[in-house]
């Protein structure tokens, strides 16, 4: 992951191992060690302020939010690995009809990315974290997907 507007080291920012959680091959679910609160995952999009309550803000999208300033965005870390690949972005296209089996190939995706999957994990043990998105659609969008794999919920 890449350090936001804060310069923070991703790697830094955890305390603890990174075998603190695993994801099953398959249904996408997350079996962790020590359960995340749900409460310590809030979802925002990118053009609404920032808040002292989000805790640590995560961008989880590949791209920058149009029109957003990097210093207005409080964004500590920028997870662009755990973001859909473009092809998958372009594919789904915000389409509600395309909602189950984006969710299914984003979760796909996401289990390429182990390492940095059981850090963000870690993350959101440790404390409030945000998980930062541009989309209009806030019920259909990655960043509901992630929170979801996150909570150990099957993404079908």
């Amino acid at each position: 992951m890449t350090g936001g507007s804060a310069g923070n080291d991703y790697g830094s920012r955890l305390r603890a191992g990174r075998n603190s959680s695993i994801m099953e091959g398959n249904n996408g679910a997350t079996a962790m060690a020590k359960k995340i609160a749900a409460a310590n995952i809030k979802l925002k999009r990118a053009y609404h302020a920032a808040s002292p309550a989000d805790g640590t803000r995560i961008l989880i999208d590949r791209l920058w939010p149009r029109g957003v300033k990097k210093a207005d965005a409080a964004i500590e870390l920028w997870a662009k690995e755990l973001a859909p690949s473009t092809e998958l972005r372009q594919w789904f296209d915000h389409d509600p009809e395309r909602w189950a089996e984006f969710r299914r190939r984003y979760a796909d995706e996401v289990r390429q990315h182990r390492a940095q999957f059981d850090s963000l994990g870690e993350l959101a043990r440790q404390g409030v974290i945000t998980l930062v998105f541009a989309a209009h659609d806030e019920a259909h969008n990655n960043a509901v997907v992630m929170r979801d794999l996150l909570l150990g919920r099957s993404p079908a």
